[in-house]
């Protein structure tokens, strides 16, 4: 059996479920959500969702745990002082996003895990290199604390956002405006769409254009007649991609292999309500105890709707085929061994057990690159007190103390020995 029938007859039965309306983030009465903001963006802790706001641009932050509808004070993250046109939240670390403006800057955000009772108004680092509206964010998939950003200035911008620095700065590569920007997995390539109807694959250590202007697609699949925009999101673990268009009410998804015609088309979700943006969840947020290989969050106008692809199977252990290695938080490399060369594939995690999340760690900026030593493969254990190295004097106090408490015990248990004789005298005298 070939592989392409193999794989067709895993996925035969993906299907879409939305969730119930009780679970949906439902009447966001802080503002109305943007129409620009072409999706909300997600992971494991928090769903963020760009809406207008007085004064300037803002995001609502929401815990996943939290459920139906928000308080029309719930606290904004605001900061810049015009709309804000995109959200990225970091591979690395679920607590820290990023958001770029029509004000010309991109922000960095550390969200806390508790709900604060007032905006959070102070950005942890503000970039500022754009000329123009910043449009485009991307963290880099494998490297610590490296972020681009793509403007109407028509330049691509890569940042350590860890030291606030410049890494590298395309400006003299597309010649219109950027559409979209996408890292391929290890993070040594970048692939871009722009106004003038090139895609160019660049390497951008180098600078240069590696590959541009293809001439015959490899498959070419008609959708429908709709013009409105395709959110593409593709998962690799099952090659399956999900293509979701703007202002309509479907989630088309297909899966891609190696062999002729390359692009299979597996099933369509059709929902009564068009979809004003769409986030997806990353693999390692799923449950995997329900089969759950994809969880699209789909933006209505005042409300923001789970929707959950399965693939039902009768048995209830752990899928291997549905659930290989995946990316986890842990970056592969650093920023300046990026920048030197050197590249990285994703650390990967197995979900076999339920994926348990990291100890948080703060996001902090600092005049240098806040670790410069790449951490070692395996999780190191905090230096408990006994390994601390001990003082003559410290060892001697704690020898006393230890000789002390022997002794007590010891009387302790002469004095238990001694009632135990009472009692059973006692017991004796009254037979």
């Amino acid at each position: 059996m070939s592989r392409r029938v193999v794989r067709q007859s895993k996925f035969r039965h993906v299907f879409g479920q939305a969730a119930k309306a009780d679970q949906a983030y439902e009447d966001i009465r802080v503002s109305k959500v943007t129409w620009d903001s072409a999706f909300c963006a997600v992971n494991p802790k928090f769903l963020a969702i760009i809406v207008e706001a007085g004064g300037g641009g803002a995001f609502i932050v929401l815990p996943l745990a939290k459920t139906g509808r928000v308080d029309k004070n719930y606290p904004l993250v605001t900061g810049h002082t015009g709309p804000v046109l995109d959200i990225d939240w970091c591979p690395h670390n679920d607590n820290v996003i990023a958001s770029a403006s029509d004000d010309t800057t991109v922000m960095v955000w550390q969200i806390p895990d508790y709900t604060p009772v007032r905006n959070i108004t102070e950005p942890v680092i503000t970039l500022e290199g754009h000329s123009k509206r910043v449009g485009i964010l991307s963290w880099h998939p494998t490297a610590r604390n490296v972020l681009l950003s793509a403007g109407g200035d028509n330049v691509i911008i890569i940042w350590n956002v860890g030291t606030g620095e410049v890494l590298l700065s395309l400006d003299d590569i597309h010649p219109d405006v950027i559409h979209s920007v996408c890292w391929n997995s290890n993070g040594s390539l970048l692939a871009t769409t722009c106004k003038d109807k090139t895609l160019r694959i660049i390497d951008p250590r180098k600078s240069q254009v590696v590959a541009n202007n293809f001439e015959e697609p490899v498959a070419l699949q008609e959708m429908d007649t709709s013009n409105g925009v395709l959110l593409p999101f593709y998962d690799p673990d099952s090659s399956i991609v999900y293509l979701c268009g703007k202002g309509d009410s479907s989630i088309r998804y297909f899966e891609i292999t190696d062999e002729p015609p390359f692009v299979h088309y597996l099933n369509t979700f059709s929902s009564k309500e068009p979809q004003r943006g769409m986030g997806f969840m990353p693999k390692r947020g799923l449950d995997v105890s329900k089969c759950e290989i994809a969880r699209f969050y789909k933006l209505h106008e005042r409300k923001c709707e789970p929707i959950v692809m399965t693939v039902p199977r009768k048995s209830d252990l752990f899928q291997d085929d549905l659930y290989p290695d995946t990316p986890g938080p842990e970056p592969a490399l650093e920023a300046d061994e990026w920048l030197s060369g050197q590249d990285a594939e994703p650390v990967l995690i197995s979900l076999k057990e339920g994926y348990v999340p990291p100890k948080h760690r703060e996001f902090r900026v600092t005049k240098r690159n806040i670790l410069d030593v790449r951490p070692p493969a395996s999780p190191r254990r905090s230096q408990s007190a006994s390994e601390a190295p001990l003082s003559q004097h410290t060892l001697e106090t704690l020898l006393e103390e230890m000789k002390a408490l022997r002794e007590r015990v010891q009387a302790q248990e002469e004095r238990i020995t001694a009632l135990e004789n009472m009692l059973c005298e006692l017991v004796d005298g009254t037979d």
